[in-house]
């Protein structure tokens, strides 16, 4: 299974120091069970319609809700949350 994480960061914020220590904190997700690959994106295009940084977890179907309730990713939640303008998550083969 592929999990998106698809983000929009709050305008005035620091996309480039934002999207550093989401590379930082995600790559350690490899070591969570069940999680085998991660993938990050960074937009290339600047405009008002784009979103900013995409993260693909690849992981086992089960794997889920140990993810959810990973330390990594309540550390990306409680670090994160508050620049996050939009974000999009879809769960995909």
């Amino acid at each position: 299974m592929k999990h998106y994480i698809i983000v929009k960061w709050v305008n005035g914020c620091n996309k480039t120091e934002l999207d550093e220590k989401a590379h930082e904190l995600y790559s350690r997700a490899t070591s969570i069970k069940g999680v085998n690959q991660v993938e990050i994106n960074e937009n290339i295009i600047a405009r008002d319609n784009r979103y900013d940084l995409m993260i693909v977890l690849h992981m086992e179907n089960d794997t889920l809700p140990i993810w959810d309730e990973s330390q990594l990713h309540k550390q990306w939640k409680s670090e994160f949350g508050a620049m996050i303008d939009k974000k999009c998550i879809i769960d995909c083969e």
